[in-house]
């Protein structure tokens, strides 16, 4: 057996090496029974359960679990009905019992974070396996089996002892497996050193405990030939093949089967040790994502060679890791990327970067990190896993052999960073963080400091320029001495300094000499950073620095200059004026004309100055409530055009912030989908706050985000977090309305089940809440779900239900969309004549209205119902209509599924080459109803394909739908093998 076995699917939580903590560290186990110790104090864990949810929280090893995820691996597919309150007291009871910051909350979920170093016996485990491959890699046989030993002496009884629910039991089974493959290994290596008598009774004793692994008794076999008990080693061999055959009716595996022909040859190779296999080359691929290097990059020479070193040194090393760390704004992006493209030429196969974003509220997750350095790699979308530990298992098997440089920039921690590393010799990694990664195994650790005095004098000289430097040398060292030799405040001073002509350096260095401007400290830390940023706010007015604070309260990745306005509560003017003064310090960037945003650190320290400067305090969460009032207003607006005559703008919370204006349709979808990012982030921030009822009325009448499919991850995300949030203070109106987007989303996107279930759960909330408005439109939901469904009948009930709501509220224009779908309800039923009658009359009542978004929904109706009629000439016409008015509107998932229906017609009428063109368009575009309504294009595609006589093609087509239907359970599924069967029989 070849190397030292990894535990399945697992990363590394810290090292083993110097395992002992302070008598006061906590430690935890989970190899045996759930337990914590606090220095030598064995704590009470409490009960099963409570033990299982910290049981699941360990081995996730720092990263987040959401609430949902945690109650699936406590109590399975039957979880109690109460399960998230008793989740939640669980979390309480750990927070008591362990230290302060180690159970944290985040995003709905918990996590476990900042353990130090050997503080889980899973990762002493881990860490001591790996050093034993490592050294028996090396030849050191000595030490890898006592290092082998001790990380199996980790194991104390059964793992996750008396711990219920089905992630424990996954656990276990997937724990049990490492360590009796550790165990093969350790006496596999036993063997190779000559200890085969003490290897016997260990082996005996193992295959009686297990007796259906080959594995065991094929070393027990080796371990007797070796003492000279040939027959014995044959006669375990017989034994084997017997119970094999009994068992589970199948012969010896071949490996076994060879070793019992070279026992009887007597092959005297079976003294020696076997050489491993050497691997397959790996096929070069060559990534070049470092950023560009800074023109005016200064000074570092020291940590340029020492980095260039450890990089130099990653050929024959296992991986070099070198994590740098300081405080915001000491220039660590700069110096990681100056020095990894100095050292490119070391890492032939590539250079990969990512910005983890680990300062920001939402750091970037492993996952989708792994998945864009897989495709950078070359690998295909189609070969991706979905989960982290087979992406990261993937990406290492990809690097293997390679020879590629990793930069890991802006990182929140190292358990971010774990399953990013490459883990294989000739690769490196640059890791740059505002924490110092002492828990980052092996890596090198850079405390990157402030620049030297003659270092900041060099950069401001180049930003300022040596003339105007030249003749005040004395001042300009005042003044980097005042920003304390912090790189990003020498380039806000400078930058100040350059940005006005008419100053010298020397009234920048009077003006920075004032300390009442400047924090008494200057030093590393937090303070540090603080100081930096203090540079360019004391020196702002009073105005300008309640226009910092405030403006950093929101979320979202920019701003805009009416959207600010709204926060200050000043005239866009005025707000101007303020804002552009801000960008001249460099406190604030102008990310395009009339749009601004924060550095991350920034944004923070905005924050950290609201709540200690902003007087009275309620004026932080007046300047968020003008914020969502102001895209409440607009927003309605924006629906109002879109959809002249509805009805649900009046029916949506007040607001006492006014919107803006437009005059025509295309600035308001212009300014929608601009907007989409901070307008979801708002209702976001709103969860948990007075706001949230407005803010999932925000999101309702924001729903053609989600059917233009520009925003739908963002806006689904948006719409459980309104959901969880909703129901956590028992506000049914919110709630219903809540869940009666969550439902538009997913039948939107073809998840018709999910959809059902939302829609049914609203409309009981929304019911009891009186909600005439949410009543009528889930209705009409559920009325589609019924339709995916084929229960047409039923359909018809939910629709007629729909329309008396929507006649009783004089809502015209929803009434007539309604109508076009219970047109496709009656078609479903066999009604073809009052089908097409029901469409005429919704799209009357939509012309009737104007070119509006609804009317293109009318085209369509009708144009489904003439279809069926074989009416196609005039299905065509409808059809060509509707795609006019969607393309208007940016409904581009609309566009998609109309193409798809102008197919079938061509499909219909024979015209297959018309068909297949239509096809493909709407596969490009994508379509209303997710990967069921893509296989329906596929197959359609297929046909017509089959039909111009490309079978291998269609085929093709026919075999991915088949896989889309399989993955989702549809019953379309059994025709598309009928198609399959047929075609491979012709």
């Amino acid at each position: 057996m070849d190397g030292v076995p990894r535990v399945p699917e697992q990363r590394r939580p810290g090292s083993a090496q110097d395992a002992a903590e302070p008598a006061a560290a906590l430690r935890f186990g989970v190899l045996g029974p759930v337990r914590a110790w606090r220095g030598e104090e064995q704590l009470a864990t409490g009960s099963p359960q409570q033990r299982a949810l910290l049981a699941a929280l360990l081995l996730r090893e720092g990263r987040t679990a959401t609430a949902a995820e945690l109650i699936d691996a406590l109590w399975g597919e039957e979880p109690p009905s109460q399960a998230l309150a008793a989740l939640r007291t669980y979390a309480s009871r750990l927070r008591k019992i362990l230290d302060a910051g180690v159970l944290v909350s985040e995003s709905g979920g918990y996590a476990v974070r900042g353990l130090p170093e050997g503080a889980l016996d899973l990762g002493v485990a881990q860490e001591l396996a790996a050093e034993a491959e490592k050294a028996r890699g090396a030849g050191d046989l000595c030490h890898a089996r006592e290092v082998l030993a001790r990380a199996l002496a980790q194991w104390d009884g059964e793992v996750l002892a008396g711990v219920p629910g089905p992630y424990a039991e996954a656990q276990r089974v997937r724990l049990e497996e490492w360590r009796l493959q550790l165990l093969e290994s350790r006496l596999d290596m036993d063997l190779e050193q000559g200890c085969h008598a003490e290897a016997v009774s260990e082996l005996t004793a193992l295959t009686a405990e297990h007796p259906l692994r080959e594995r065991l008794r094929e070393l027990l076999m080796l371990a007797l030939y070796r003492s000279g008990r040939q027959a014995e080693a044959l006669a375990v061999y017989a034994d084997t093949r017997r119970l094999l055959a009994d068992e589970l009716g199948v012969d010896p595996r071949p490996g076994l089967k060879e070793l019992q022909q070279r026992i009887l040859q007597a092959d005297p190779a079976l003294a020696e040790p076997s050489a491993p296999a050497a691997e397959p080359a790996a096929v070069p691929v060559r990534p070049a994502q470092l950023p560009a290097t800074v023109p005016d990059f200064t000074g570092r020479a020291s940590f340029v060679s020492e980095l260039g070193e450890v990089l130099a040194s990653a050929e024959g090393r296992v991986m070099a890791v070198s994590a740098l760390a300081g405080i915001g704004g000491v220039g660590k992006t700069t110096l990681a990327v100056h020095v990894a493209h100095q050292a490119r030429s070391a890492f032939p196969d590539g250079q990969l970067y990512v910005d983890l974003q680990g300062a920001g509220p939402r750091a970037a997750e492993p996952e989708t990190v792994l998945g864009s350095f897989l495709r950078a790699l070359g690998t295909a979308d189609s070969a991706i896993p979905d989960s982290l530990e087979e992406r990261a298992a993937l990406y290492r098997s990809v690097l293997d052999g390679r020879r590629v440089l990793v930069l890991l920039d802006n990182a929140r921690d190292a358990a971010q960073v774990r399953p990013l590393l490459p883990g294989t010799e000739g690769c490196a990694a640059l890791v740059t963080s505002r924490v110092r990664m002492v828990d980052l195994a092996g890596a090198h650790l850079v405390d990157l400091d402030v620049m030297s005095p003659d270092e900041a004098l060099s950069l401001f000289t180049k930003i300022v320029g040596e003339e105007r430097v030249a003749s005040e040398r004395k001042a300009a060292l005042d003044v980097v001495a005042a920003c304390g030799f912090l790189p990003l405040a020498i380039r806000i001073a400078a930058s100040r300094l350059a940005a006005r002509r008419t100053w010298t350096v020397s009234v920048l260095a009077a003006k920075l000499a004032d300390e009442r401007r400047r924090l008494d400290e200057l030093q590393a830390g937090d303070l540090a950073v603080k100081a930096t940023f203090e540079l360019g706010y004391g020196a702002m007015d009073p105005a300008q620095a309640r226009a910092f604070r405030l403006l950093g309260l929101a979320d979202g990745p920019d701003i805009s200059l009416a959207a600010a306005a709204a926060v200050l509560d000043l005239p866009v003017d005025e707000t101007e004026d303020l804002l552009e003064a801000l960008v001249d310090t460099s406190l604030l960037e102008s990310a395009a004309p009339g749009r601004y945003r924060y550095h991350d650190l920034v944004r923070l320290y905005a924050r950290a100055c609201a709540e200690r400067d902003e007087q009275p305090p309620s004026e932080r969460e007046a300047a968020l409530s003008r914020l969502l009032d102001f895209y409440l207003a607009t927003t309605a607006q924006v629906y109002a055009i879109e959809h002249p005559g509805d009805r649900l703008t009046d029916d949506l919370e007040p607001t006492r912030y006014p919107g803006l204006s437009f005059d025509e349709g295309t600035a308001a979808l212009d300014w929608l989908y601009t907007e989409a990012g901070q307008l979801l982030a708002c209702v976001r921030q709103a969860a948990g706050t007075e706001r949230l009822r407005r803010a999932v009325d925000l999101l309702w009448a924001a729903k053609d985000l989600t059917e233009s499919g520009a925003n739908s991850h963002q806006y689904e995300m948006t719409a459980r977090a309104t959901c969880e949030a909703t129901r956590a203070v028992g506000h049914d109106r919110a709630e219903g309305r809540a869940r009666t987007v969550l439902s538009d989303v997913l039948l939107v996107s073809g998840r018709i089940q999910p959809a059902e279930q939302e829609a049914r759960v609203a409309m009981e909330l929304a019911g009891s809440a009186q909600d005439a408005t949410a009543v009528s439109w889930v209705a009409n939901n559920r009325g589609l779900i019924c339709l995916h469904e084929s229960r047409f009948a039923d359909g018809k009930v939910f629709f007629d239900q729909a329309l008396e709501g929507l006649r009783a509220a004089g809502n015209r224009p929803f009434e007539a969309t309604v109508l076009g779908n219970l047109s496709r309800a009656h078609l479903g039923m066999g009604n073809i004549a009052k089908a097409v009658e029901m469409a005429q009359h919704g799209l009357a009542v939509h012309t009737e209205i104007g070119r509006t978004v609804r009317l293109a929904n009318g085209h369509f109706a009708l144009g489904v119902a003439l279809t069926r009629a074989g009416r196609y000439t005039e299905a065509l016409s409808q059809f060509s209509d509707a795609l006019g008015i969607f393309n208007d509107h940016r409904q581009r998932l609309w566009e998609g599924v109309t193409h798809f229906r102008i197919a079938e017609v061509h499909a219909a009428d024979r015209r297959p080459s018309q068909a297949a063109q239509h096809a493909e368009q709407a596969l490009a575009l994508g379509c209303i109803g997710g990967d069921r309504m893509q296989g329906n294009v596929l197959t359609l595609l297929g046909r017509s394909l089959s039909a111009l006589g490309q079978a291998d093609r269609a085929r093709a087509c026919w075999r991915e739908a088949l896989s889309l239907y399989e993955q989702n359970g549809a019953g379309e599924a059994n025709s598309v093998r009928a198609l399959l069967s047929s075609a491979t029989a012709a």
